[in-house]
């Protein structure tokens, strides 16, 4: 028998700060504070427990990208029977949402026409993220006098109500900065996204100038601000939530223009049905290519299964509460094997952190959940 805790670990480069009782810094609550948890309780088991199963604890460091690294593990390690990975919420989780990665493609070309993008800047933002910043130069030809282009952007800007800055870098180039609020993609209506409203602007200002551009009009009719995908048909919802959309990507490459979406979709939805209704949209578009670049399935364990009681029952006891199992809509390594669910660490209650600007994890939750993780691999390793 083996037993897994299974961890992101995102583990270098980490500094944490504490301030108030809390520590500070990037992966404080997601995920090297339960990396730290987890290590500790089983330390406790190591010294003051019997158990008669293997506990193995396995660190991921691609969990954010393509999971390469579960792939390598489980092609030369012996598969875990049961776990759980802390790296989502108390009590605990008995089903994460699916996951498709789209991108759609548009060939760009600049020429004969009045405006041009040049760049488009997203600092490298993770497609499962809601984008904090986004910036594209534009070039303009000798035809549009570059003060009554500078107004209309601002005519733009303002009608949107959008915090976005206008920079003149010569006599030809304008570069416009898009600011919104990072935050998990799982959570997108908890950021505000650079991407969407950076295309939004543009699509109205080369618009103004009579030039359509298939990707941004696309984008303007069936996406906007919306987080929920109900302009596109796919509003769905069941016990794990509602689908959430995020556009995460941003980019040209090779007269190329590419725009990734992230999303998180409701278990009893397939995934072919949401790629079907993108292909509907697109039919009026004959300029743009649909990609699948990555999906992942649901998880689903029933509320009644042994793990997912076990677990919930233990932190109710330690918490005094009598919580019921949640799902989510985030992706954890719990998926790479059979028998494994999502266990904490963040409370029940407590804003998500994740992904966000000054996450923390407060050290008494640290210390509440080694202890709730140190019960838990005693009761479930004997």
């Amino acid at each position: 028998m083996l037993f897994l805790v299974e961890i992101i670990g995102h583990i270098l480069h980490f500094h944490g700060t504490i301030f108030d009782e809390k520590i500070y810094g990037r992966g404080a609550i997601d995920d090297k504070g339960p990396v730290i948890a987890s290590l500790y309780a089983m330390k406790y088991v190591l010294d003051n427990c019997k158990v008669h199963k293997k506990v193995r604890l396995i660190l991921g460091l691609n969990e954010e990208n393509d999971w390469k690294c579960m792939e390598y593990y489980k092609a030369h390690e012996e598969a875990p029977t049961i776990g759980f990975s802390p790296d989502a919420d108390f009590p605990c989780i008995y089903a994460e949402k699916s996951i498709l990665t789209p991108y759609f493609l548009m060939d760009y070309s600049a020429i004969d026409m009045p405006i041009s993008i040049q760049e488009i800047d997203c600092n490298n933002n993770a497609i499962n993220v809601v984008p904090k910043i986004c910036s594209s130069i534009l070039k303009i030809d000798s035809s549009i006098i570059m003060e009554d282009f500078i107004k209309n952007i601002k005519h733009i800007i303002s009608t949107y109500d959008f915090d976005v800055d206008i920079y003149k870098l010569n006599d030809e180039e304008v570069k416009l900065t898009s600011h919104g609020i990072g935050a998990h993609a799982a959570h997108p209506n908890l950021g505000v996204n650079a991407i969407s409203r950076l295309i939004l602007v543009l699509d109205s200002l080369f618009k103004t100038y009579d030039i359509s551009i298939e990707l941004f009009d696309f984008f303007s009719k069936y996406i906007h601000t919306d987080y929920d995908g109900k302009s596109l048909g796919m509003h769905f919802k069941d016990e794990s939530g509602s689908l959430t959309l995020n556009v995460g990507n941003f980019k040209l490459e090779n007269n190329q223009l590419k725009l990734g979406l992230n999303l998180r979709i409701p278990i009893h939805t397939l995934i072919e049905d949401i790629e079907n209704l993108f292909l509907n949209c697109l039919s009026d578009y004959k300029h743009i290519t649909y990609k699948k670049v990555g999906s992942k399935p649901a998880l689903y364990i029933p509320k009644d299964n042994y793990l997912v009681k076990t677990l919930c029952n233990i932190y109710n006891q330690e918490a005094n509460s009598h919580l019921d199992p949640i799902a989510i809509g985030g992706a954890t390594y719990a998926r790479a094997f059979d028998n494994c669910v999502s266990f904490g660490a963040n409370l029940p209650g407590q804003k998500d952190m994740c992904h966000q600007t000054d996450e923390f994890m407060s050290i008494d939750n640290l210390l509440f959940a080694c202890k709730v993780y140190a019960k838990a691999i005693c009761e479930l390793g004997n």
